[in-house]
């Protein structure tokens, strides 16, 4: 079986777009604006419409069985707006995964967004981990190290703000996948430099942190290769040394798993040699960041099954990057 670990759904119908932008619309006359949850009305069909021939033709073709789905990472936005903006979108958004789920059970599992907000706590976040995890059956979440969307003034991954997540990840079980949103910051352009300056920056906030040692059994997904870290791999290690800390294999690497969203051969090869294969994860982020063809190639960026099918490792590692090593980042996860 062949898992993608990384999925997002960037093809949602208009309806949830429009109900984002009549929230914005409140807030700009009042930035405290509450309003009500409300509904959206977007039909079954609908959803089929927006996935037949987008993520599930995509699957078919490149011969995928499942993907870990959730919603479009760009569109989570936990600087849009207040706490109450925050909540009602994400439990939206994520009902809309739950939905797909549903109506494809064998192609989608669920993993679910998070209600952050700049300057409140997380126990909205808490909540709705809890709700999709109980209710939904949903197996992970995407954690967001900067709600303040391209800032990075909130506190580091190892401050005691965020062990109430922690603990709550532990107790069900689930995985967090370290994500971003969208940049309103103009320096960080959102998927070029943003993601991959959050993966980084995420990787030695952890580093420097006693998280690992105070939850043994948390688990972190780093997605897009891990950013720039299995390219500095030396630099990492060396600071580990200089700051007196253990060995990564020891500090981290029980914990911590980089996916294979890396668009061209030479850089998942580079990602093979250096990573072990066990804190490897197969993934594509498709329909994602990058969804043009390789004049190169000619193939599909985003088709990284292609560059596992083409790596110098054994079939039992490719296996265990295809799916046993997902299966145990995410003990949840029944297909």
């Amino acid at each position: 079986m062949i898992i993608d670990c990384h999925g997002h759904y960037t093809t949602a119908p208009d309806a949830l777009g429009d109900y984002r932008e009549a929230q914005k619309d409140a807030l700009k006359s009042d930035p405290a604006h509450v309003g009500e949850k409300g509904i959206i009305d977007i039909s079954d069909d609908q959803i089929r419409e927006s996935l037949e021939n987008s993520q599930l033709k995509l699957q078919r073709e490149r011969g995928t069985d499942c993907t870990i789905f959730s919603p479009r990472a760009s569109w989570m936005g936990p600087h849009v707006g207040n706490e109450w903006t925050s909540k009602f979108w994400t439990e939206h958004t994520n009902e809309l995964i739950y939905r797909v789920t549903q109506l494809y059970p064998e192609n989608f599992i669920g993993a679910c967004a998070l209600p952050q907000s700049p300057g409140t706590d997380l126990k909205n976040s808490v909540a709705e981990l809890e709700r999709c995890v109980n209710e939904f059956d949903f197996v992970g979440c995407n954690l967001n190290p900067d709600p303040s969307g391209g800032k990075f003034d909130s506190p580091p991954m190892g401050d005691r703000y965020w062990y109430p997540i922690y603990e709550k990840m532990v107790e069900l079980d689930v995985p967090a996948m370290i994500h971003v949103s969208g940049s309103c910051n103009p320096a960080f352009h959102s998927t070029g430099s943003y993601y991959l300056s959050a993966d980084t920056t995420a990787f030695m906030q952890l580093m420097q942190s006693s998280v690992c040692q105070d939850f043994p059994t948390i688990k972190f997904i780093i997605p897009h290769g891990g950013g720039a870290v299995p390219y500095h791999w030396g630099r990492f290690r060396g600071l580990a040394d200089m700051l007196k800390l253990p060995p990564l294999d020891e500090l981290l690497m029980n914990n911590v798993f980089f996916d294979t969203c890396v668009y061209h051969q030479k850089g998942i090869d580079m990602l093979l040699n250096v990573i072990d294969n066990k804190n490897i994860l197969f993934a594509s982020e498709m329909v994602g960041a990058v969804r043009g063809i390789d004049p190169e190639s000619g193939q599909y960026f985003d088709d990284t099954k292609r560059y596992i099918d083409n790596a110098a490792i054994s079939d039992q590692e490719k296996a265990n990057i295809f799916e046993h090593n997902i299966r145990k980042v995410f003990p949840r996860l029944k297909v």
